[in-house]
């Protein structure tokens, strides 16, 4: 069923989302000195963190770990030049466009998600 085996890269995807909120989330929170962006940031991590651990129970874990820091660190580049006038340099847009195909990469030639045997 196409759709039973979708789910855990939605998971994945959120998972990866959620680690790009608590990335920016540490610097919202200023060091954790802020209360709101530091509980943002917390919640965030554990939820991104469990979500990767119920993705990895179907998916094969070095491609959905790879994934998920892909995601994380695709998303925090991005979010930081648009948040923090980061730089983005014609290198660092070659690199994010080498961290999209690697990504995609990634899921087209990973495992079935069926495919792949929890540990006994």
């Amino acid at each position: 069923m196409v759709r039973s085996e979708a789910v855990p890269w939605v998971i994945l995807l959120i998972a990866g989302l959620l680690e790009t909120t608590w990335t920016i989330g540490l610097k919202y929170s200023a060091g954790f000195t802020k209360l709101v962006p530091t509980l943002i940031t917390a919640s965030s991590v554990i939820a991104s963190m469990w979500l990767l651990g119920i993705a990895a129970r179907s998916l094969p874990i070095g491609t959905a770990y790879s994934i998920w820091v892909g995601i994380g660190a695709l998303g925090a580049t991005v979010l930081g030049a648009f948040l923090f006038d980061e730089p983005i340099s014609p290198a660092r847009a070659f690199f994010i466009v080498l961290l999209i195909t690697a990504i995609i990469g990634l899921k087209l030639t990973s495992a079935d998600a069926s495919a792949v045997n929890s540990p006994q």
